[in-house]
């Protein structure tokens, strides 16, 4: 990692990530998200907002599949990445377009709740898009009968 830039930022998914597959069958989501800061002015005693910036995300593998399964417009994430700059021609223009590599993703719970499922990881069957992952609690042991039970109006003895 030595020369890139690490960057964290908070924003909201602009267009539903879009889940592709390379020819090699590795899956990348892309997304778009805006961050836009917000500074109180004391002398109008109101909160004024910045200029947005765009920036568009690319998500790999297991995590791509992951994140285009749980996001979609208008949820706040937090993208912990690395950034890059790519630089293009249009009509005759030089332009850059700026891009965050995510290493993680993950959903912003400031003003949202959310419910964590664990993929099957660990498990030998390859979990692939729209496979469902084991319905376990997260960090139930396995083979833990008291785990798999609904709940019930009954106590357990």
């Amino acid at each position: 990692m030595a020369g890139e830039t690490p960057i964290t930022v908070v924003g909201n998914v602009v267009a539903d990530p879009e889940l592709r597959f390379t020819p090699s069958g590795a899956a990348v989501a892309n997304f778009r998200m805006a961050s836009t800061p917000r500074t109180f002015d004391r002398t109008a005693n109101e909160w004024k907002d910045g200029e947005t910036l765009f920036l568009s995300v690319s998500v790999w593998r297991q995590q791509a599949e992951n994140v285009a399964a749980s996001l979609s417009r208008g949820d706040r994430v937090i993208v912990v990445g690395t950034l890059a700059q790519r630089t293009y021609d249009k009509d005759g223009e030089r332009r850059a377009s700026y891009e965050v590599k995510a290493e993680d993703v993950g959903a912003a719970l400031k003003n949202a709740t959310a419910t964590v499922t664990k993929t099957g990881a660990s498990s030998n069957a390859p979990q692939g898009y729209g496979q469902q992952a084991p319905q376990r609690p997260y960090g139930a042991p396995q083979g833990d009968p008291w785990a798999q039970q609904q709940p019930s109006d009954e106590p357990p003895f």
